[in-house]
């Protein structure tokens, strides 16, 4: 394939990411952004180039050891409902925006501690980025066949510009805002899409190997079975080979947890709590068929292949063989989804980790202290949006310099091993209070050293001077202090060798330095709050302990030149009107410390939150003593208050049932008045009628015609009179649970049948069309003249409602949950939704009628409701039908 060709299809696929991520921002509520769905496959961006061509190299040489990197994750899965539950509720509580902030948190916010986690974190992803950027390289030499895609000038090296391009979409969609703990909804949409993509591609090619290129598994597995090594590649291997099994799925559970982005995507992305349900099963599920055929592309590389070639591209080089440049272009955007996700969000992280651990803590704070809100804010994005670039330019030199002698697996279980230093300070601080901040960097430093002396002097060795006999001999020529077989194990590979005595050496320096060294009360402090958290009201203001002196209108001042002054205010009323104090407080309390810190940290981390609010604020040490004194004091308040509060609201609760009968009563005497002034109305219209009518009718010279037509006026007008007599006893009788109702077991249908009987000549002279969709025989438990009282007046009301020769009117029944349901719905014009809750109340006439002047008393639905409640039923509108109205009512189902 042509280079330029290829270059604007990677154009062209970046283009479609930037149009995925700003319609994601602009439409951030959309249910398309925010759904479990989509953060599970932004977990997926644990699935990197390594995943994509690693996995396949590794198992063609290595046979099934490869799956030790997804089991981990795996067993992982089911602990979030717990263990990452607690740390997304630690981290949401806290405004915590990278695991940096979180660690450096949870023991005393400590500056330097921050700071070596991000080291750390730069020290593991920056070659794992540069494995991102070879894995580009190297796949786009494949495909186009330029054996000098790799240029030694960087102007001339696509690799570059690729890299740049990330950082940009990076820099763009990463830093719109300065608060770090809100969600980049545009990458975690563009990262989901890309998750879809690169399974659904690598799925494609390896049933394309497996049945096309061979005839499925059963033959792959006959023809690599001749292999002289397919034992091995198909074994777990000894005993010994099963402690490599155990350290590296060790190594990728604690990947799942502590990699960067994957804590970017699992905690600060995370909408949900509820998200966890579905990851815990969904997410295996991916892996699962990310792994499903790996075996099968290997086996098949192995058979078709020459062993010369690199193993790690048996995806690309299968359908290329074969001449199938169509499907080897979509492996290859497979594989660059892969990548971009990776970059995208590890920049992301890392960006943030070093603006609010490294740059602003120890050489921004004084400068932004004298800033305003504007300046503090464009200086933060700037700073984030150059270390965007930094970090993916380091990456591409450390791609150029030692990518030749590294492959893809051995980089990425570096990265792993170097991440896994952490571990100690993350897990133990979850649930054991004695963590320290110096045990935790005493552990982390000597993990660190330990894994620079088996892992990365070879490297740098290698690189550098290639007779060095370090490697073979050891140092100071001791065959212990052999990097790859330290202490004279010689069994595990050279990453497991590391992992092993590097966190073995490091958990042992954490846990001995904490035992016999204590830690300060901030520490102290910070344990309670994330051991007990949910002791502590999910770590609200109460839980925090601090003593000192501090005024408020100084730490507003220092909020204004961060959050602005709008901002700022408005979380300062709604923190006092939440604690019930007054606006003219002048001295600040330990809650008020601990929300501004919150406030705060989101911005520019933990650790500067407190520098700042410390430059503000004379604090007072306190002995462990007195914070579990103060904590133990504030438990037992909480639960008096908490007591007085149940008390309080049960208070509450009669005052408000007195009241709501108060106002009931009233309402009663209210609508007595009124009921008594419209029955007088009502009333009086046919009587005045019927008068006037009956004086006409003395003068003994009008005409007969004449004469026969007011007597049908006092007819007509005796009828409606009678019949609104009628309808008001009935109504008072309904009303005051005074009618008898004669309750049996019959058939609906027959019911509905007699009410259609008889408006049947109505309906027929106004051409409306009356229909019943009849199903099986249901019977209801009801009084068969009262339900049809019902149905007579809805079927009336429907056909006062459609127009002559076009009306529809349809009844339905269903059966649901031990109660029957009778709908009545016609093709008029509907009921406005401003009268859905009045009509059914008394003298309501619906002002949507086909006729000038409302026609009716009002009482018909009101007779409905009462006849309907008097059968435990229920009588309302469905809001749902707009193709005119539908009126529903239910009445019980007989056994």
């Amino acid at each position: 394939m042509s280079n330029y060709l290829l270059i604007l299809i990677i154009v062209g696929y970046l283009g479609f990411l930037f149009l995925i991520a700003f319609f994601a921002e602009k439409n951030g509520k959309s249910k398309w952004v925010n759904n479990p769905y989509v953060y599970v496959l932004s977990l997926a961006v644990y699935c990197t180039a390594w995943t994509y061509y690693g996995s396949v190299g590794i198992a063609s040489q290595s046979g099934i050891s490869f799956l030790g990197i997804y089991l981990g994750p795996v067993i992982a899965l089911p602990l979030w409902i717990i263990l990452m539950r607690k740390i997304i509720r630690i981290s949401k509580q806290q405004k915590i925006s990278s695991i940096a902030d979180f660690i450096s948190l949870r023991y005393g916010n400590s500056r330097f501690l921050g700071a070596l986690v991000t080291f750390t974190c730069l020290l593991a992803i920056i070659p794992y980025i540069s494995l991102q950027l070879k894995a580009v390289s190297e796949t786009f030499e494949i495909i186009t066949e330029d054996q000098g895609y790799a240029s030694s000038s960087i102007l001339s090296d696509t690799t570059f510009y690729i890299a740049i391009l990330i950082a940009v979409f990076v820099a763009f969609f990463g830093t719109l805002s300065t608060d770090a703990s809100l969600r980049k909804k545009g990458i975690i949409a563009t990262v989901s899409i890309e998750s879809i993509l690169k399974l659904f591609f690598f799925l494609i090619v390896g049933i394309y190997v497996t049945f096309y290129l061979f005839d499925g598994t059963e033959d792959l597995y006959i023809k690599a079975s001749s292999a002289s090594n397919f034992k091995t590649l198909s074994s777990f291997g000894g005993i010994e080979n099963g402690f490599n099994w155990l350290f590296t799925i060790c190594l990728s559970f604690f990947a799942i947890f502590l990699l960067p982005r994957q804590f970017h995507v699992a905690v600060v992305e995370n909408e949900e709590e509820g998200h966890l349900k579905k990851a815990v099963w969904l997410f295996p599920l991916y892996l699962l068929l990310f792994n499903l055929l790996v075996i099968f592309i290997a086996w098949a590389g192995n058979i078709s292949l020459p062993s010369s070639v690199n193993h790690d591209y048996y995806t690309l080089l299968l359908p290329l063989q074969e001449g199938n440049i169509f499907l080897a272009t979509l492996v290859f955007i497979g594989g660059f989804s892969a990548v971009i996700s990776m970059i995208v969000v590890s920049t992301l992280a890392l960006s943030t980790m070093v603006s609010n651990n490294i740059i602003i803590p120890y050489g921004f704070l004084k400068k932004m202290i004298q800033g305003n809100p504007e300046e503090n804010s464009k200086n933060i994005k700037n700073i984030r949006r150059l270390a965007i670039f930094t970090l993916t330019i380091v990456a591409y030199f450390f791609y150029i310099i030692f990518s030749a002698q590294l492959s893809l697996y051995s980089i990425g279980l570096i990265a792993f091993v170097i991440i896994a230093q952490l571990a100690p300070s993350f897990f133990f601080g979850l649930f054991w209070r004695r963590g320290t901040a110096q045990a935790s960097i005493l552990g982390i430093v000597v993990g660190l050293v330990v894994v620079c002396y088996t892992l990365i002097l070879p490297i740098v060795v290698n690189t550098v001077d290639a007779d060095s006999t370090i490697m073979t001999s050891g140092l100071f020529d001791k065959d212990w202090l052999r990097p790859s077989q330290l202490f004279g194990v010689d069994y595990l590979t050279p990453e497991n060798n590391a992992f092993l005595w590097s966190l073995s050496l490091n958990t042992l320096c954490f846990v001995g330095f904490s035992v016999s060294h204590k830690g300060n009360y901030r520490e102290r402090n910070y344990a309670e709050m994330f051991v007990n958290y949910e002791n502590y009201e999910n770590l609200q203001e109460g839980a925090f302990v601090w003593k000192g002196e501090a005024y408020v209108a100084d730490i507003k001042r220092l909020l204004y030149r961060f959050l602005g002054k709008q901002k700022t205010d408005r979380a300062l009323k709604i923190f006092n009107r939440k604690h019930n104090i007054a606006e003219t407080e002048e001295k600040a309390d330990s809650r008020l410390i601990n929300f501004s810190e919150k406030l705060l940290t989101g911005s520019i981390g933990s650790a500067s939150a407190k520098i700042l609010l410390s430059s503000v604020s004379k604090e007072k040490p306190i002995s462990l003593v007195e914070v579990l004194n103060i904590l133990e004091e504030t438990k037992k308040t909480k639960a008096n208050n908490k007591l007085l509060i149940e008390k309080s609201e049960e208070l509450s609760t009669m005052a408000e049932q007195l009241k709501n009968v108060n106002v009931e009563l009233r309402e009663q005497d209210k609508q007595k008045d009124e009921f008594l002034d419209t029955v007088a109305h009502e009333l009086k219209t046919p009587i005045t009628s019927i008068k006037a009518a009956s004086e006409v009718l003395v003068d003994e010279d009008m005409p007969q015609e004449l004469r026969r037509q007011f007597l049908e006026n006092i007819n007509r007008d005796t009828d409606r009179l009678a019949a609104l007599i009628h309808n008001i006893l009935d109504l008072e009788k309904l009303s005051s649970d005074r009618a008898e109702l004669n309750m049996k077991s019959q058939k609906i249908n027959k019911t509905i049948e007699k009410a259609i009987n008889g408006i049947s000549q109505i309906a027929a002279r106004k051409g409306v069309e009356v229909s019943f969709s009849q199903q099986k025989n249901i019977k209801g438990v009801y009084d068969e003249d009262r339900i049809l009282q019902v149905l007579t007046n809805l079927l009336s009301n429907a056909l006062k409602f459609t127009k002559e020769d076009k009306g529809k009117i349809d009844i339905k029944t269903a059966e649901d949950n031990g109660f029957v349901s009778i709908s009545v719905e016609d093709n008029g014009r509907g009921i406005p939704k401003e009268e859905h809750s009045y009509i059914f109340e008394k003298f309501y006439q619906s002002k949507n009628q086909n006729i000038k002047k409302p026609q009716g008393s009002g009482f018909g639905l009101a007779i409905c409701k009462r006849i309907v409640e008097s059968h435990n039923g229920k009588i309302w509108v469905d809001t749902s039908y707009d193709n005119g109205a539908r009126l529903i009512f239910t009445i019980p189902k007989s056994e």
